[in-house]
């Protein structure tokens, strides 16, 4: 019962922290970047969140994940790149990889699984959470 309650109190606490992460990166961004410059720091930066899966990969050692994880970060690099260009590739990207957070949760939490065991890397406590909050 207390894992429980100790887990719900995280995933609000990390729902609130990507909310107002979110709510930073778009105040700060407005601030420092013209529009279009805007856009490409969103592409790039859909990059960068992606290749976390690998990072992760490599640190939890999971080696059956390497396959699905870089196809996965080669679909995001796809999508950033194109993104810099036309916006409504970020428009779809962003929540796409907020999926992709929550389908990594919904394996190491709830024994759920869209993949055969161990296709998914291993990702730290919430992280899912948080970026679904971000990404949304």
């Amino acid at each position: 019962m207390s894992e429980t309650i100790g887990f719900i109190v995280i995933i609000v606490l990390y729902t609130v922290i990507g909310l107002m992460a979110a709510a930073g990166t778009s105040r700060v961004s407005k601030r420092i970047f013209a529009p279009r410059s805007e856009q490409i720091f969103y592409g790039l930066f859909l990059i960068m969140i992606a290749a976390f899966y690998l990072a992760f990969t490599a640190y939890f050692g999971m080696e059956s994940a390497w396959t699905l994880e870089s196809a996965a970060v080669l679909l995001f690099l796809l999508l950033g790149l194109l993104g810099t260009r036309v916006s409504w590739l970020l428009i779809i990207g962003y929540p796409l990889h907020g999926i992709w957070d929550i389908l990594h949760e919904l394996e190491a939490h709830a024994d759920l699984s869209l993949f055969q065991s161990g296709r998914l890397t291993a990702i730290p406590l919430a992280y899912g959470i948080f970026c679904l909050a971000y990404d949304f």
